[in-house]
């Protein structure tokens, strides 16, 4: 069963007039636009980035420029991605959670 979307972390307020970019994260169905990072696609359509493994709550990502390893996410096939410096593409399939028998992980 797919999890119920979040309020969303950001919400858009200009450069709406961008191509639309349909794709999947974490299962749902999800519009970003073209030029958009994964992290903006997912914060302004899923509500946070992942779960905290420390228990704390959720992540929205921490540096947003690609220096820390807050943001990795993962498409269906097990490529790791880091969300805030990877752009949409239309049909991506990204999974915020690390996939079961990925380790040693992809890079």
């Amino acid at each position: 069963m797919k999890e119920t979307l979040s309020p969303t972390q950001l919400v858009r307020l200009a450069e709406t007039s961008r191509k639309s970019v349909r794709l999947s994260i974490d299962g749902h169905d999800v519009k970003a636009l073209q030029g958009d990072t994964l992290l903006v696609a997912i914060l302004t359509n899923i509500g946070r980035l992942r779960r905290s493994e420390f228990g704390d709550g959720d992540r929205a990502g921490f540096c947003l420029m690609g220096a820390c390893q807050d943001c990795w996410v993962w498409t269906e096939a097990g490529d790791r991605l880091r969300a805030c410096s990877t752009p949409v593409e239309p049909r991506m399939r990204i999974v915020t959670g690390e996939p079961d028998g990925l380790w040693p992980i992809h890079v």
